[in-house]
C-alpha cells in the first residue's frame, strides 16, 4: 500500500486559524501563514471539521461586518463621539454627534452587486435573425453586398 507524505497539519492550527479568520484572512493568506499551498488548506477543510468549522464560521462574521458596513455607508449614519482638545493646559472632553451623509459609490457597489439585473453595466443583446430560413443564394447575396459596403468609421 503506497502512503504519501506526512500532513503537516496540528490540532492547534484550527484556533491560529480561527483568529486569522476574524481579522479578515483569506485562504491564500493562511496558506501563506502555515507555508503550505491553498490546495492544502482545501484539503485540510475536507479532512478535519474542526479546521473547516474554525475557518468558516469567522469568515461568514467578517464579511457580515462588512456587509453592514458598506451598508451604512450607502446609507448614511451618525454616531456619537468624543473631542479632545487641550486648551489652556487643560484636557477638554466634549460630546459630539458626527455625521456621515450617504456615499453613493457605496450605493453603486451594494446595488450593483445585490439587484445585478437591474444595475449591471453591459447590456445584453440578442440575435433574433435567423439564417436558417434563408437560400444559399440569398446569403450569398448578404455577403457580397456586405462586401461592397465601405468600412465601418470608429
Amino acid at each position: 500500500m503506497a502512503t504519501g507524505r506526512p500532513t503537516k497539519y496540528k490540532p492547534e492550527y484550527a484556533a491560529q486559524a480561527e483568529k486569522l479568520c476574524r481579522l479578515g484572512a483569506t485562504d491564500a493568506q493562511l496558506a501563506d501563514f502555515f507555508q503550505v499551498s491553498i490546495s492544502t488548506i482545501n484539503l485540510w477543510k475536507v479532512e478535519h471539521a474542526t479546521f473547516s468549522e474554525s475557518v468558516k464560521l469567522p469568515k461568514e462574521e467578517a464579511d457580515a461586518k462588512v456587509e453592514q458596513s458598506l451598508y451604512k455607508r450607502a446609507m448614511g449614519y451618525e454616531h456619537d463621539e468624543v473631542d479632545i482638545r487641550v486648551i489652556d493646559g487643560k484636557v477638554v472632553e466634549t460630546p459630539i454627534r458626527k455625521f456621515y451623509p450617504p456615499d453613493t459609490a457605496a450605493m453603486i457597489f451594494w446595488l450593483k452587486n445585490r439587484k445585478k439585473v437591474e444595475w449591471r453595466d453591459r447590456i445584453e443583446q440578442s440575435v433574433t435573425h435567423s439564417f436558417e430560413s434563408l437560400t444559399d443564394e440569398e446569403i450569398d447575396a448578404r455577403i457580397q453586398e456586405l462586401k461592397n459596403e465601405p468600412p465601418a468609421e470608429a
